[in-house]
């Protein structure tokens, strides 16, 4: 555990951005943590630096990811098939199998070190979850989480037509985290019928607006989710809107 634990989390709204660019910079925020870490073991606690702590929110373009335990045969759509419908595929160092990322679905990524919070990973994926659980609340719905499956489930309970609206993917190293959850918001539920998502047959997948019949404040759901996490964790959020472009600051 770090000698003095920083709650500061710096929140960084990046817009629409390219999956591989996102993932890139997670990477880099990653691997600075963690080398910063490997370096305060040289020297007395008094003498260490606090580690940072980031959470990324984010859109992505059309894009299927395959995580390292996943099957490729859950990908339902060749080369021609992907290039028809504007979608790119990346296989990636997340756990869990294949999902979809497009507009409209909020994407959340934190980059924490837990040593600054709890060094407990499941307690941190449920903290992701009940996020996502409250936020619905706020909306009216009634969700929840389903033994065995990761994510967040609508009729999680009698299970009669059980429907998946967040899905989860984590890496830890060291205790620092990346990748994180996405959450169907206002998401084109389409792209979910060319994979088998999560590796999970019989199962749907479903969205906010799909579930309050019309499309909703994205922002607005942003800010619920933020809100939610922050307490969760007892987060010291600070804005830093600077990777942004100002086309998306003017949105904001």
């Amino acid at each position: 555990m770090n000698p003095i634990q920083n709650k500061k989390v710096v929140f960084q709204p990046l817009g629409l951005i390219d999956y591989q660019e996102a993932w890139d910079y997670q990477e880099k925020l990653f691997a600075d943590t963690i080398q910063l870490k490997i370096e305060n073991r040289k020297f007395p606690e008094v003498e260490q630096k606090v580690t940072p702590n980031y959470l990324l929110f984010c859109q992505h373009p059309h894009v299927y990811t395959l995580g390292k335990s996943g099957d490729l045969e859950n990908l339902l759509l060749d080369e021609q098939g992907l290039a028809e419908r504007q979608v790119t595929f990346y296989k990636i160092n997340r756990g869990g199998d294949i999902t979809y990322h497009g507009p409209g679905q909020i994407v959340a990524y934190p980059i924490l070190d837990l040593d600054n919070f709890f060094t407990d990973i499941h307690r941190y994926l449920r903290y992701l979850e009940e996020a996502v659980i409250l936020t619905l609340a706020d909306y009216g719905l009634e969700a929840g989480r389903i033994d065995g499956l990761t994510g967040v489930w609508l009729d999680h309970v009698e299970q009669e037509n059980p429907r998946k609206i967040c899905a989860m993917g984590v890496k830890s190293s060291r205790w620092v985290t990346m990748h994180g959850l996405a959450f169907n918001v206002n998401s084109d539920l389409q792209y979910f019928e060319y994979i088998v998502p999560c590796g999970i047959k019989d199962k749907a997948v479903t969205s906010l607006e799909k579930e309050l019949g019309g499309r909703q404040n994205i922002r607005e759901v942003e800010e619920k989710l933020k809100q939610h996490l922050s307490d969760l964790f007892e987060m010291e959020l600070e804005a830093d809107t600077s990777r942004l472009s100002s086309e998306a600051k003017l949105e904001l």
